[in-house]
């Protein structure tokens, strides 16, 4: 038997050596295929990724703009959680060339006070749509009313608005009750207001007074205050009158309008500067006023009456071309 020789440690060593052999194509093609397999879902969580990341990034600006429109609602001086008596402002107002000047103005005042509602009464046989447009974009919360003064009425010397005041009036007895906390406020269109105003008067519990500048043929008429209680009138006119006070120169609780049902203005026998007395001795008297602003040493409404305009130049007949409503 032929024993097969044992290669010695320096045959093996120098044996050739085989390594493998890499094909480059054939790894190429399975990494391309692959890659096209994936690319699919790489991209779609990648469009995921970006998405709820422009989610996120908007969610901040959202709250943001929800804060600024709350700003934006809520008005000067009402702190949130606290329940303010509404003021009812109650405005007269007929056509004239200024009419909706004088409105602006009252506009620009009224928008600025919280917890408010603007009753303006037109001396008219219909709302006109001037102020039917003008009152829907004032930004001011507001009843339209109208009530046409008879023209026997209108005579110089016989008091003016008369009706309208009274129509609105019978608006609050119709559509507030006695669970509606409030107060009313005689807001003419010939006044300018101070915003300081409305806080004074929100606390009226019955009737309150305050001084009202350039009336009664005076620089301000007011009431004269003694031990916190009003003793008498500093006026130019008419000093006898039971209360001696301008229109814009008071405010009554709505609870008061409401418990005196037959109260108003009185168009009979009623003398021109003598409505405010009239209407307020059916209400209250001088002893249980409460005077504000100051002890009614502080002006804060004024009777400014805007100047009527010269217009000496206005054609007869219309010649612009463009209708402008002024």
């Amino acid at each position: 038997m032929v024993i097969p020789r044992s290669r010695s440690v320096s045959e093996r060593s120098v044996l050739p050596v085989v390594s493998p052999t890499v094909n480059f194509p054939v790894m190429k093609s399975v990494f391309f295929s692959r890659f096209f397999i994936l690319l699919p879902w790489v991209l779609i969580v990648i469009i995921m990724i970006d998405v709820d990341t422009k989610r996120t990034s908007r969610t901040p600006a959202v709250a943001r703009a929800g804060r600024t429109q709350h700003q934006r609602t809520a008005r000067p001086g009402a702190p949130a959680g606290v329940n303010r008596s509404f003021i009812y402002a109650i405005t007269p107002t007929y056509t004239r060339p200024v009419q909706k000047a004088e409105l602006t103005r009252l506009t620009n005042a009224f928008r600025q006070v919280p917890s408010f509602h603007w009753i303006v009464v037109e001396d008219s046989t219909t709302r006109t749509e001037m102020v039917a447009r003008f009152l829907a974009r004032s930004g001011v919360p507001y009843t339209h009313l109208n009530v046409f003064t008879p023209r026997r009425f209108k005579r110089t010397g016989m008091p003016r608005a008369t009706e309208q005041r009274n129509a609105a009036l019978a608006w609050l007895r119709q559509h507030r009750t006695r669970r509606d906390a409030g107060v009313v406020f005689f807001a003419d269109d010939d006044n300018t207001y101070s915003l300081e105003l409305f806080e004074e008067m929100r606390g009226t519990k019955a009737v309150s007074v305050w001084p009202v500048g350039f009336v009664g043929g005076r620089a301000y008429e007011r009431p004269i205050v003694t031990g916190g209680k009003v003793v008498g009138w500093y006026t130019g006119w008419r000093p006898d009158r039971p209360f001696a006070t301008d229109m814009a120169g008071f405010a009554v609780n709505l609870q008061v309008i409401l418990g005196n049902p037959r109260a108003q203005f009185k168009r009979r026998g009623s003398q021109p500067g003598m409505q405010e007395s009239d209407f307020l001795k059916q209400i209250t008297n001088v002893s249980d006023l409460e005077p504000k602003a100051s002890n009614c040493t502080r002006v804060l409404v004024w009777h400014t009456r805007t100047e009527k305009p010269h217009m000496g130049n206005e054609p007869k007949f219309r010649k612009d071309t463009v209708v402008i409503e002024v």
